[in-house]
């Protein structure tokens, strides 16, 4: 299979007054890679290289070869002053992640809590809450040991999963409550 750059390499050069390729190049280049969701294979205008194609000169020339598309869900992070707000008033379930910069494991399921949030959108809220910054929020909850995962519905807390655990235990927990 043909990277970017190889492909980039093979592409007829357009002429010096056209912005663009042209459609049948469009299409070859789609067929020479395979259909990605979230990504959108897009040829450039132009490449100006004396040499070989090279990655740096790529980028420091900004230019764009691939344009992802809006497909990433952010799992937002919330404090204590909208703690009430954006969890315990919310019409849908909410999942909220208590959490600590320097926390290990944290990073660990931080991944997939990515993951449950774009698998679950529409239907489950997701958050992340900093333990260091609203200390307040972890107290009241009783967060003794980070990562816990809570589960929150009609603004009652439903469920706890309590370190690393994997993506299954999480959904498991969760489909529970939809």
């Amino acid at each position: 299979m043909a990277t970017a750059l190889e492909f980039l390499a093979v592409l007829p050069r357009p002429s010096s007054s056209a912005t663009a390729f042209s459609p049948a190049t469009t299409r070859r280049a789609s067929a020479m890679f395979p259909h990605y969701s979230g990504i959108k294979p897009r040829p450039i205008a132009a490449v100006r290289c004396a040499g070989p194609l090279n990655p740096r000169t790529l980028t420091r020339s900004g230019r764009v070869v691939c344009e992802a598309q809006d497909t990433a869900v952010e799992v937002a992070s919330i404090t204590d002053a909208n703690w009430q707000s954006l969890v315990l008033e919310s019409e849908s379930p909410v999942l909220v992640e208590f959490w600590a910069p320097w926390c290990g494991p944290c990073r660990m399921i931080h991944p997939v809590i990515d993951e449950l949030a774009k698998e679950f959108a529409g239907k489950l809220k997701c958050y992340k809450v900093n333990t260091d910054e609203s200390p307040s929020t972890a107290t009241r909850y009783g967060i003794r040991s980070i990562p816990t995962v809570m589960i929150f519905k009609n603004g009652e807390k439903k469920d706890t999963v309590i370190g690393a655990v994997p993506k299954s235990t999480l959904t498991t927990s969760i489909e529970k409550f939809l």
